[in-house]
């Protein structure tokens, strides 16, 4: 296969694509949405199948646990898919809509409306829900999308890019409007990061080398995050009940994903009274607890244990492993996170609410949590339907991305047959 012509014969198409779906009716993208996610549920052995494949090359090729487990695909992923397509069906159309209309002194009115982007190029390893999440948005926001997934899920991410296209025909929109590239070369992926001329913007989802990879060689501009270094603090007027299941589940619901805890922080004057509940929650579970000199006296033979180094407070483990630190109070907590964390996602445990506020305002990060589990950092969690990603960039859009991080706005003004004098 020449790659060259191969990704600029995709980019023509997703260009012309993108004209039609920008033009295409709210019950158009509606329907095509529906008409997949019934043929994911009603596909859902071959599903399976395309996936065990995908697994079996995969285990044969040693790859790690974490990549293994987001390439899983499990009857719950796959009705977690179609669900998550009619939750998408169900949200406003925002492709058309006008906000902040006013009149000027001259007469005129000026507004924005809401316009798609384009043509979205999509790369991402492991994961085939990618596949769908991302189609789901894209054709609702009125975007094309050409997706690159990982060599790893080429058989599932072909067997759900031909439901996605039977989708699109069905009702009545451009086959083209989804496109999941058919080769494996990584030659591809410089390709599609280097086409400007047909791509509007890039969206990678993946390890942190193959972002930095696309940092370096890109010229089409993306939305993006490098890692998930995500923090649960435990404040002083914690409910340390709650406070236990959040920092529990924050690690250990899964080690692969990025918004998974991987440093605990504990306000000292409750730090004896927690970090040894923790410490047994997390020993059922074999994690590594890496810990600076006051947690490691307080946990002091437990197992499991080891001495922090500078290295691990800026560590994304994607493993069972966890950063514990041992903090004076609030103001401590912020200054760690602010000076280690990603700015994914962070978390206080807290049942002061000026303190909630405090840590709300001040830790600069795309999501920031009270009481609650780092892991709701997501688009389906956070009622978007699904996420195509998540950014911790500031300029465009931030957090998890899901419709209206597709889109731009335009200015637009209504005249009466004004002048400018």
């Amino acid at each position: 296969m020449d790659i060259s012509h191969y990704m600029q014969q995709v980019g023509r198409q997703a260009k012309s694509a993108s004209r039609l779906m920008a033009r295409a009716s709210s019950e158009q993208k509606n329907q095509a949405l529906r008409l997949i996610s019934a043929a994911i549920l009603r596909d859902a052995a071959e599903l399976r199948a395309a996936n065990q494949r995908d697994l079996d090359a995969a285990q044969a090729q040693g790859l790690a646990p974490a990549l293994l487990d987001r390439l899983s695909l499990s009857d719950k992923a796959i009705t977690t898919m179609a669900e998550g397509l009619l939750q998408i069906a169900s949200l406003p159309d925002p492709i058309g809509e006008i906000s902040d209309l006013k009149f000027r002194p001259t007469g005129i009115q000026v507004g924005q409306m809401r316009v798609p982007l384009g043509v979205i190029g999509i790369i991402y390893e492991a994961r085939p829900n990618v596949t769908v999440d991302a189609a789901g948005l894209c054709i609702k926001s009125g975007n094309a999308t050409i997706l690159r997934g990982g060599s790893e899920a080429i058989h599932c991410n072909q067997a759900l890019a031909k439901l996605v296209q039977e989708g699109l025909v069905g009702a009545g929109l451009p086959v083209q409007a989804v496109q999941v590239i058919e080769t494996t070369d990584r030659a591809a992926v410089g390709q599609l990061i280097t086409m400007p001329e047909f791509v509007d913007v890039i969206v990678p989802r993946g390890g942190k080398g193959l972002i930095e990879r696309l940092i370096k060689e890109g010229t089409v501009p993306m939305i993006k995050h490098l890692d998930g270094i995500c923090h649960v603090y435990i404040d002083d007027k914690a409910d340390l009940s709650k406070a236990a299941d959040i920092a529990f589940n924050a690690k250990c619901h899964r080690y692969g994903t990025c918004n998974t805890m991987e440093t605990l922080l504990v306000a000292r004057s409750v730090a004896e009274q927690i970090l040894p509940t923790l410490a047994t929650l997390y020993a059922d579970k074999q994690v590594e607890l890496r810990c600076d000199p006051e947690a490691l006296a307080i946990l002091n033979g437990y197992p499991h244990l080891a001495a922090a180094q500078e290295l691990d407070w800026s560590t994304e483990y994607l493993a069972p492993i966890l950063a514990i630190k041992v903090v004076a109070d609030l103001d401590e907590a912020i200054e760690h996170i602010n000076t280690y964390s990603s700015q994914h996602t962070d978390t206080v445990v807290t049942e002061d609410y000026s303190r909630a506020l405090r840590f709300m305002r001040e830790v600069d990060s795309a999501s920031v949590m009270v009481n609650a589990s780092t892991r709701f950092a997501d688009g389906f969690e956070f009622g978007l339907g699904a996420e195509i990603g998540i950014s911790t960039d500031k300029l465009h859009a931030r957090g998890p991305v899901g419709l209206n991080g597709l889109t731009s706005v335009k200015y637009i003004v209504f005249g009466h047959g004004e002048v400018r004098s």
